[in-house]
């Protein structure tokens, strides 16, 4: 599967974004899906999961209540709902696919990664 993802911006403190990743090639619903993200000079570090039909998520405490990923199986695109942004949510975001079944916080367990989004907010 190949990913695409967009809607990164500069953004002040407060603002929200929404972030997509569009898919193509194999079945989009047989995949888990999650959000990764990596500031400058830190480790990529886990955003948020979700199952291969929407029904569980999960997120990183950083993140949990302000941040809702959702995904469109008929339209092969997962989403990142980013609402009171912080300086500290500054960060290349990216998307990534995962051959599983459960959502996973851990990068080993996504195979396909796409080029990444850069989110930057401003205090």
């Amino acid at each position: 599967v190949q990913l695409q993802a967009s809607g990164g911006g500069l953004v002040q403190a407060g603002d929200s974004l929404r972030l997509s990743c569009a898919a193509s090639g194999r079945t989009f619903s047989t995949y888990v899906m999650g959000w990764f993200r990596q500031a400058p000079g830190k480790e990529r570090e886990f955003v948020a999961s979700i199952s291969r039909r929407g029904a569980f998520t999960s997120y990183a405490d950083s993140v949990k209540g302000r941040f809702t990923i959702s995904r469109d199986n008929a339209k092969n695109t997962l989403y990142l709902q980013m609402n009171s942004l912080k300086p500290e949510d500054t960060a290349v975001y990216y998307c990534a696919a995962g051959d599983r079944v459960s959502t996973s916080s851990s990068s080993r367990d996504y195979d396909y990664w796409g080029q990444g989004t850069q989110v930057t907010v401003s205090s």
